[in-house]
């Protein structure tokens, strides 16, 4: 704690700077959260649609779920729409829907930088750090690790440093150095001063949703009905599937919807393991376990800010290990937003894999996944830059080739892509050229070179003899000095010193009194 007292406040970080060689301070594009413009892809039809929703309905009216939590069993028992069997609660379609409706369809989440925040819902679309790997894996190592609050902290950077990441979600690696007791504190106290994006609380127990509710206050320098008037932070819920809702879960998501923090309810609906085998099966029941919390939290506080998440995918029939990034997961992402789309509701997605090292396999599966998201019509897109080993490992070098992609989707969205005025269409300029010449030299060309494409930061574009002579280094060596040279030169973001004390006499306080009780 003695270095972090002596923080003061500095400037703003070097993201989207100037290009200079052999620094961090690399040409990425400017903070500008992509607006998503295309039609979604909609493999169902109306008579799908119907199908997927009445076995979502049937699910929760003849079968119900499993509410291991005494409170909210009661707040659906008062709410006089539910039949109640001891854990188990069935609630009726109308019931449903009636209170989903009212859910707003779009939801804002303001961090503790206003600059930064986020719209949720609509055509907005909104990518996140890789969150809770317990492992680590980068080149310099070379091998599998167990995580650091050191490895944590450099992940944080990358997450405040790349522009094409707008929320900082969970860990974006556990600290298993910090005991379970403090690390919320630590890794808490980290985010909200490393990094200026939105921010998210773990249900895993009162005291530590309870703490990162008032921390993110804190460093937001609100009072308690500021804080209340609209969403500062979120977290996400996973089911226990099949059709259970566990206690310390629903207990976060209660205390989060009693002051009106956004809320994301994700089920892990893994098609052939804790799911039907079949796509549509696992999105009915995807969907069940998702819309009975959300009808919770509209018990609880009416227009509570609420999104959906699908994390459907397919097991490994031979093995028994999940897979991302296939067909079926994509498709299931698609079907998904469709539904999302019929509930209006807000969609989360994920960027993922199972690849265990940054290699083609990993890129290919994480590429996959990205673009179903993009099509889904998703508005958070969790585990965009980092993920490896299907959630098991986070690696930088990883999380520098995804802020590769992201660029991508963001640069496709650009609008400037397919305008139509004459400039554009330049007929003056092919005409100049006509069949004999060529356009490099042209004004029309010098005008607009610096801009007319896309302009990688970590790409190689040499051709091979350029290449091999510059070092002949792949892509994944190249963002790891990339990753080196960013933790390196990296600078917080401003934070008021008096905020940051009272954030730094918050977590000492929480840590005399114990932090949050553990078994050991």
């Amino acid at each position: 704690m003695a270095d972090e007292t002596k923080r003061r406040k500095r400037s703003g970080g070097r993201a989207g700077g100037a290009k200079r060689r052999g620094s961090a301070v690399i040409e990425q594009m400017p903070w500008n959260p992509p607006i998503n413009r295309d039609r979604p892809t909609e493999p169902l039809d109306g008579a799908g649609i119907a199908a997927i929703h009445d076995g979502a309905m049937r699910i929760l009216e003849e079968i119900g779920i499993e509410f291991l939590n005494p409170e909210a069993v009661e707040y659906l028992r008062a709410s006089g729409g539910c039949e109640i069997a001891g854990e188990n609660v069935r609630m009726g379609r109308d019931f449903v829907m009636e209170m989903i409706a009212k859910t707003p369809e779009q939801w804002t989440i303001t961090p503790r930088n206003p600059d930064r925040q986020l719209t949720i819902g609509g055509r907005h679309l909104n990518f996140g750090n890789v969150s809770s790997p317990p492992s680590y894996w980068d080149m310099r190592i070379g091998k599998k690790v167990t995580g650091t609050r050191e490895m944590c902290r450099d992940l944080l950077k990358l997450s405040q440093y790349f522009n094409c990441v707008h929320f900082v979600g969970g860990y974006p690696v556990e600290p298993q150095d910090i005991h379970p007791g403090i690390r919320h504190l630590d890794v808490l106290y980290d985010k909200l001063t490393l990094t200026d994006k939105v921010a998210h609380a773990y249900c895993l127990g009162k005291e530590r949703v309870e703490d990162v509710m008032e921390m993110v206050r804190i460093a937001g320098g609100l009072s308690d009905a500021e804080f209340e008037a609209s969403p500062h932070m979120y977290t996400n819920i996973n089911s226990t599937s099949p059709l259970k809702h566990d206690y310390p879960m629903l207990d976060g998501w209660m205390r989060l919807a009693r002051r009106n923090q956004g809320l994301v309810v994700t089920p892990f609906t893994l098609a052939g393991a804790m799911a039907p085998v079949t796509m549509s099966g696992a999105v009915a029941q995807s969907l069940a376990e998702a819309l009975c919390a959300v009808v919770l939290a509209q018990i609880i506080r009416p227009g509570a800010a609420c999104a959906i998440g699908t994390f459907t995918s397919n097991v490994d029939m031979k093995s028994g290990a999940p897979a991302f990034g296939t067909p079926e997961y994509m498709r299931a992402t698609q079907m998904t937003g469709q539904m999302a789309r019929f509930y209006k509701l807000p969609l989360r997605a994920s960027g993922v894999c199972a690849a265990n090292v940054p290699d083609g396999q990993a890129m290919w599966e994480t590429s996959n996944s990205l673009w179903s998201a993009v099509q889904s019509g998703a508005h958070m897109v969790y585990h965009s830059a980092g993920w490896l080993e299907g959630g098991l490992i986070a690696s930088p070098e990883k999380f520098v080739m995804d802020c590769e992609i992201l660029q991508h989707i963001q640069r496709y969205m650009d609008p400037m892509l397919w305008a139509t005025t004459p400039d554009d269409i330049a007929i003056d300029a092919i005409k100049e050229v006509g069949d004999q010449g060529h356009f490099f030299g042209i004004q029309h060309t010098q005008d607009r070179y610096t801009t007319a494409f896309y302009q990688p930061f970590l790409s190689d574009w040499r051709n091979y003899e350029a290449w091999e002579e510059a070092g002949a280094l792949w892509t994944a060596e190249r963002a790891h000095h990339l990753y080196r040279d960013i933790v390196a030169e990296f600078e917080a973001p401003p934070l008021d010193e008096d905020i940051h004390q009272e954030l730094l006499a918050f977590v000492a306080r929480r840590k005399a009194e114990g932090g949050a009780p553990t078994d050991f």
